[in-house]
């Protein structure tokens, strides 16, 4: 069956997860792009964990086009803690949307995944096809497992019914509306936002940290909390006026991509590949086995947690220690994708991590 690559753009194109760090930046790049027909509904407005009324969305709306960037993530101690709610509540959403828009005929599905599916000792960088060769990182199995999930019921339903479902495996992504959250949050945003109240904390800025406190509530302690109990909370999370202390021991590396990159690399994907383009990179000639037909999107590039955290630093302008915390879990020792795939099809990132740290901690202190 022919498809065409092309989406109108009256086109009515559902974006799952419109309001968080991904789905934003979808949302904003399509606008950006001319779309007019785009549906978003928060988590109040429709529980994709509700098959019923997921059903009943599909039955209204009649999407012709869906991008699924809902899904519960967070860092390594979120995932780590929460294991059974990570893996649990990921493939209910999954089955939910995936299940609607093969139902419902959509015409071409985006799922977004993570490069955390891959072994935690894969070969690297990462290609596609180190997929199941070996053992996953621990503390985000379960969630790496629902992602696995995900990816192969996207290219299952293509080589039985003939959809169009795309599978794409972000690295790490930071920017605009990330979480902040000191608990749950990824390790970027987490850093930016130690360091910068570490900043404040060493002026004795205590209106500043205030003002945080109430923009993004630690553990319920706003900025209207008594002083003891803010100063309490900073130091829980190793925020000191003289240091910051971070987890691990600072000699992982990662890879990082900025969030409206990664929307532009998805849309660009919905607007100019299908899933047989996909095939014919991923599949050798001949071969009946039909495997590896997601795409890794990302840089190339990666940087230490330690460097990363000295970056942070000179941009924020601290001038107190950086310390590490080696009785702490490190994660995935590296982790860096090969975007080859990506690149054939046409794809380059442009924003590197110096540019991008700059941007994002601009972006946090004027939100």
């Amino acid at each position: 069956m022919l498809k065409n690559k092309n989406m109108n753009k009256n086109a009515k194109i559902y974006v799952a997860g419109h309001l968080g760090l991904v789905g934003s930046a979808l949302w904003n790049n399509l606008k950006g792009k001319g779309y007019t027909n785009l549906i978003g509904k928060s988590i109040y407005e429709l529980d994709l964990m509700n098959a019923a009324a997921v059903k009943e969305f599909f039955d209204n709306e009649q999407p012709e086009y869906v991008i699924l960037a809902a899904a519960k993530v967070g860092g390594i101690v979120a995932n780590n803690t929460y294991r059974a709610d990570f893996i649990y509540e990921n493939l209910v959403i999954q089955n939910n949307v995936i299940g609607e828009a093969f139902r419902h005929n959509v015409k071409k599905l985006l799922f977004l995944g993570s490069t955390c599916i891959y072994p935690r000792d894969a070969m690297q960088p990462m290609k596609e096809d180190q997929l199941l060769t070996n053992v996953l990182e621990y503390t985000n199995e379960p969630y790496a497992l629902a992602k696995i999930a995900g990816l192969k019921l996207c290219e299952s339903f293509n080589i039985q019914y003939g959809t169009n479902f795309i599978a794409v495996m972000p690295t790490n992504l930071y920017g605009p509306n990330d979480n902040f959250d000191l608990e749950k949050s990824h390790v970027l945003p987490a850093m930016i936002r130690k360091i910068y109240l570490g900043k404040c904390l060493q002026n004795n800025d205590f209106e500043a940290i205030r003002k945080d406190f109430d923009k993004r509530p630690v553990e319920k302690t706003d900025g209207k909390t008594e002083q003891s109990d803010i100063l309490a909370k900073l130091e829980k999370y190793g925020i000191f006026a003289d240091r910051v202390e971070l987890w691990g021991t600072g000699t992982p590396f990662r890879e990082f991509l900025w969030s409206e990159e990664m929307a532009d690399a998805c849309i660009f994907l919905m607007e100019n590949t299908n899933f047989e383009d996909i095939k014919k990179l991923s599949v050798p000639d001949g071969s009946k086995e039909v495997r590896n037909c997601h795409i890794n999107i990302g840089t190339g590039k990666e940087i230490t947690i330690k460097e990363l955290a000295h970056l942070i630093k000179k941009t924020v302008d601290y001038q107190g220690n950086i310390v590490f915390d080696s009785t702490k879990p490190d994660g995935t020792m590296r982790k860096l994708t090969d975007p080859t795939k990506l690149h054939n099809l046409g794809w380059h990132h442009k924003i590197d991590i110096e540019q991008g740290v700059e941007k994002f901690y601009n972006w946090y202190k004027e939100n």
